[in-house]
């Protein structure tokens, strides 16, 4: 008699794990069973995301065919605590496996938010506030020219403040960087120094080529004691970085004294005026040598430089007579219309 209980009991434990071997193959099937959907899609972990909430999610848009399936094998691996936030682009007939290890893996798409050079701190938070992609607010506007104007991967969910951290550490290695290969005899003694004298390069040409050049008349002036005499720098101390100006400069915001307006103060501003990109950082520590000590507009989008302020006048005067001329063109255009 106990010998037919036993023989019985161990026939039922054996159909028992004969029954969970089978629910678990067909569980495993399941998962790598090839989807149903027949084009890619794109679909958002968001932040905070349960797997729950999105095994529901993605069972409601007919990506996977069982949200339980999914939700035990996720467990059973503890990818159920591995979900990424972001956006992911899920491939046409993924199976519940593949998706599984696409939302747990990060490599969500991948989007851009591009910095051009010279723009203020307050424009670089204010472009970041209009990133629809981006979440999180920012309280406080970065130090003028901590931040590396450039093109940044982003996700969709991203902080702003991480971008922002992400722009002052590239900034600062830049910085880092060319001050270790800065020339010799500079009279810029700090890296902070190179960063404000690197601004105004940055906002007084969009040439290139003439980067070095334009940063050998500013060292120039400074060792000769000269004043730097940079309408950029005016600019600032008016708009304090908050705006375009939108007009000339006035003859009293040039005699007005700011810590910006290197017309009536001796040396480099207080502050740098923008936020410069790497190659005006470069040219700040390692200008062109030059006897310039002037440079204007010439007409062609970058400047006629020069050692005397007789052959500055001569170039002032050309540049006056192209302004002109351009006036007068603007004026018959209008006459036209």
């Amino acid at each position: 008699m106990i010998r037919h209980i036993a023989s019985n009991a161990l026939t039922l434990l054996i159909l028992a794990m004969m029954m969970v071997g089978g629910v678990i193959a067909w569980g495993t099937s399941q998962m790598d069973k090839a989807g149903g959907v027949a084009e890619d899609v794109v679909f958002e972990v968001r932040a905070g995301d349960r797997l729950t909430t999105v095994s529901d999610r993605l069972q409601a848009k007919g990506l996977i065919t069982n949200g339980t399936i999914f939700r035990i094998s996720a467990r059973s691996t503890g990818e159920d605590k591995q979900l990424k936030y972001g956006e992911y682009k899920i491939p046409a007939y993924s199976s519940m496996r593949q998706i599984l290890a696409l939302v747990t893996s990060g490599r969500s798409l991948s989007y851009q938010v591009t910095i051009p050079e010279g723009l203020t701190s307050f424009q670089i938070v204010a472009l970041l506030m209009n990133q629809p992609l981006l979440t999180g607010d920012l309280t406080d506007i970065p130090p003028e020219g901590s931040l590396a104007p450039d093109s940044y991967s982003i996700s969709k969910g991203d902080t702003r403040a991480s971008v922002i951290r992400r722009m002052t550490l590239a900034q600062h290695r830049i910085l880092t960087d060319a001050w270790g290969l800065r020339a010799e005899g500079l009279p810029l003694k700090t890296p902070d120094e190179a960063l404000t004298l690197a601004s105004i390069i940055e906002k007084e040409t969009a040439v290139p080529s003439e980067r070095a050049m334009v940063a050998s008349v500013f060292i120039n002036r400074l060792n000769r004691g000269m004043r730097l005499q940079t309408d950029p720098t005016v600019i600032y101390g008016v708009t304090k970085g908050k705006g375009n100006l939108g007009r000339g400069l006035r003859q009293s915001e040039l005699r007005t004294k700011t810590d910006w307006n290197t017309y009536v103060i001796e040396g480099l501003p207080a502050t740098p005026i923008a936020n410069p990109g790497k190659d005006s950082i470069e040219a700040a520590l390692n200008p062109a040598t030059s006897n310039f000590v002037f440079f204007v507009a010439d007409g062609t989008g970058g400047h006629a430089f020069s050692q005397t302020i007789g052959e500055h006048n001569k170039n002032v005067r050309k540049w006056r007579k192209i302004e002109a001329k351009k006036r007068a063109a603007k004026a018959k255009a209008a006459q036209g219309n």
